[in-house]
């Protein structure tokens, strides 16, 4: 065969002029088709297309029987252009026949063919199709021809991608690129959100592929990624990078990649083969990414997501595009991040989103945290979403099943808004109980509750019908600020939240930050279980002008109101006293200098750490009032972490050691007259928030989706003939009925709305 140095350029060229010609989509493939094979001096070029069914349908050729097109046609993984789509990998074969895979299709005519060439046809790392040349001479075709038909697929991907085949496309046979995906995740925030994928990081679309000036297009290669080095340099040099170890290796990664010789290489000849800067790093973004993602090995896996990111910062040095730049926001978004900061979330207009999807985060993210706080529903480890989903796809997100579907079928998604419109009706139905007082059948007055930690959320306090604020996280506000809120700062979002709650009672949590719930300006040294680590009031006395700034923000924002405030992480019945003397000092500073004080004052405790399961007494005789934190004290008295889905099944809080463990302290709180209440997402599941009344609790704080549905249930309930039968069975020994199932017949039989 001829040299195809220029080969590349002159095919780019002539493809150029078709795709510009007045010409119907069959008739423009089969000139392509002509023409690389022309350019290729090759016998046989063949066009397959994937479809929706996973079957690759012959599309356009030259050479084989022009009567197999849109007739002959190989499943995903069939034959060797079946492998090649599967694997995304090209083939390059002196002798196809002798192949393993190789599958005769007698359609087609094939048969005197020996030497043969396919590549994938790749977006954002998907296969969409097959390119094939095809010779009757047995021979290996060399690395620069490969190139030149991947370049070509290239273009090919583009044209698919616009839909322009879906004019030849026969019914019922839709292409792969709208081809439903449903993804199995963890579901981290309840509800069903039905919208339009808006991408948090959105892929640059590189519509400008083919170069007029092959020179030009290197400059402008070479220019970007010394800016793009320059970058990360900087970034690697700032001294609070420097000091985390984490994000310091992302980074050092991240050089690593810029610098990669065979990773410029590939650009550079890409370019020489005819395609711009923009489409050069695309196709090679794309081939790696193929190729990558057929890896086991999690620490490469992982090292994909760095080089994904790497290429889409060089293609916004090429094109001029900053990251927050974003397409016009639908009234019905779902978020699509790879993950996110939890500033970032805000950073949307809340009315509009429906849903949030990640491929990362954990139910302890700080953007989850945020996002359960707006009532909005999450799937998190949705693995793959970002690369399946293009901005504005259709997109149901099952926060209650952890399900996410992408381009539903009709059916799935008349399902699922008949789904949200009963779930709307339940909501209705629970919002007419706002004003209902929570008393169960038998008399017994409930408090409940709601959790919050941001201006966004107090509305709910009214919607929800909540009695107050059994929970106001106020490390929320740090972990979405910049820099460290300053005293007076945090003054005026105190009083705020008390202003939009009127007369109900709010119960403040001083810092609940270290361990994994790292803030942006405060960076502490790297642990191996930061849950059990320098955090909440450890990290408080070790830091105390952290914690006495906090202090003198609340007091001086609850001047001539009552001051209802608990310590986090309570270990010992020594850190609640510490801490109370730094409150107390605070309270004289400001009475020495004539500043209006609360009108009351109580400090409480929350029992999250099984260790003051022995300090019972001392505990309930030191503090004002104590909470109960149902997440933690279960995670570490069972040795469950709730952020880890290889062990969420076991994340049970109905099991019986754990239901022991919330009678015993009910019984002592009762018995030294302190007030009890718990926080949690026990209490906000109808079933668990009814064997908490059982076991004693008179008060429940939970998120305000769950007000609603628990009152329903409480309202239906009685609590001394539940009492009667739970605490006989808490106590059973050996292989007796899971709790959840007892306590479910025991609703059933009893009538009992759940």
């Amino acid at each position: 065969m001829r040299d195809l140095s220029a080969g590349p350029r002159v095919l780019l060229r002539r493809l150029r002029e078709l795709m510009a010609e007045p010409l119907d989509p069959q008739e423009r493939l089969d000139q392509i088709v002509r023409q690389i094979a022309q350019n290729m001096v090759a016998e046989v070029c063949s066009f397959y297309v994937l479809r929706a069914d996973g079957v690759l349908e012959l599309y356009a050729t030259e050479g084989l029987n022009p009567g197999s097109v849109h007739l002959a046609q190989l499943k995903m993984g069939q034959g060797l252009v079946g492998t090649i789509a599967a694997s995304a990998r090209p083939l390059n074969l002196s002798d196809a026949q002798t192949h393993p895979a190789f599958t005769y299709l007698p359609e087609t005519g094939e048969e005197v063919y020996h030497s043969f060439m396919g590549v994938p046809i790749l977006r954002a790392g998907r296969s969409l199709g097959v390119l094939v040349v095809q010779n009757k001479a047995r021979r290996n075709y060399r690395e620069d021809e490969v190139e030149a038909l991947e370049t070509t697929a290239m273009v090919l991907a583009e044209m698919i991608a616009t839909g322009e085949l879906k004019k030849i496309t026969r019914p019922g046979l839709e292409l792969d690129l709208s081809r439903p995906v449903t993804i199995d995740g963890d579901g981290y925030g309840e509800g069903i959100g039905l919208g339009y994928v808006v991408l948090h990081e959105p892929r640059v679309v590189v519509t400008n592929l083919l170069n007029e000036d092959m020179d030009l297009e290197l400059k402008r290669l070479d220019d970007a990624l010394g800016s793009l080095r320059i970058s990360i340099d900087d970034m690697l040099s700032r001294r609070d990078v420097s000091m985390e170890g984490e994000h310091r290796e992302v980074l050092e990664a991240y050089r690593m990649f810029a610098h990669d010789r065979g990773w410029v290489r590939k650009m550079e000849e890409a370019i020489r083969n005819g395609l711009t800067a923009e489409a050069a790093v695309e196709k090679v973004q794309s081939d790696t990414r193929a190729r990558m993602l057929h890896l086991t090995d999690p620490y490469l896996r992982e090292r994909l997501h760095d080089f994904d990111d790497l290429a889409n910062r060089l293609l916004r040095q090429l094109i001029g595009k900053g990251p927050g730049s974003s397409e016009d926001f639908p009234d019905d978004a779902i978020i699509v991040a790879r993950g996110m900061g939890a500033a970032e979330l805000l950073d949307y207009t809340r009315a509009n989103i429906r849903g949030l999807v990640l491929e990362d985060g954990a139910v302890t993210s700080h953007v989850v945290i945020v996002a359960r706080a707006m009532d909005i529903p999450v799937v998190g480890q949705a693995a793959g979403i970002v690369s399946l989903a293009e901005n504005g796809d259709a997109i149901i997100v099952d926060g209650d099943d952890g399900k996410v579907h992408l381009r539903p079928l009709a059916d799935l998604e008349s399902a699922y808004a008949e789904k949200v419109k009963f779930r709307a009706k339940r909501q209705e139905r629970f919002r007419e109980l706002r004003s209902v007082e929570p008393v169960t059948l038998d008399g017994v007055k409930i408090d409940l509750m709601m959790n919050a930690g941001l201006l966004v959320d107090l509305p709910q306090i009214e919607e929800s019908g909540a009695q107050g604020i059994g929970l106001f996280r106020t490390e929320l506000q740090f972990m979405i600020a910049a820099t460290m809120p300053k005293a007076d700062e945090q003054e005026r979002f105190y009083h705020n939240v008390l202003r939009q709650c009127g007369n109900r009672p709010v119960t403040f949590r001083t810092l609940d930050i270290g361990g994994d719930k790292v803030v942006p300006y405060f960076r502490a040294a790297d642990e191996e279980n930061p849950a059990l680590g320098w955090r909440a009031i450890r990290l408080s006395l070790d830091r105390p002008g952290l914690l006495r700034t906090q202090l003198r923000a609340l007091l001086r924002a609850t001047a001539g109101r009552d001051l209802k405030l608990m310590v986090p992480m309570v270990s010992e019945v020594w850190e609640l006293r510490e801490a109370r003397q730094l409150l107390h000092r605070e309270v004289r500073h400001l009475s020495r200098f004539g500043h209006h004080l609360p009108r009351s004052l109580q400090f409480g405790a929350m029992l999250e750490v099984p260790s003051l399961m022995w300090q019972l007494d001392e505990l309930m005789e030191e503090a004002d009032f104590v909470s109960v934190g149902s997440n933690d004290l279960f995670q570490f008295a069972m040795a469950v972490d709730r952020g880890n889905a290889r062990v969420s099944e076991r994340f049970d809080t109905l099991d019986r050691p754990f239901l022991r463990m919330l009678r015993q302290i009910a019984e002592t709180a009762d018995r030294h007259g302190t007030p009890l209440t718990l926080c949690g997402e026990m209490a906000a599941k109808p079933l668990a928030a009814m064997a908490l009344m059982g076991l004693g609790y008179r008060s429940i704080s939970m998120a305000p989706a769950g007000i609603g549905p628990v009152k329903s249930m409480l309202l239906s309930l009685d609590v001394s003939r539940l009492q009667a039968f739970l605490l006989e069975e808490i106590e059973r020994t050996g292989e007796g009925r899971p709790m959840r199932e007892l306590l479910a017949e025991f609703a059933r039989d009893n009538d009992i709305s759940l």
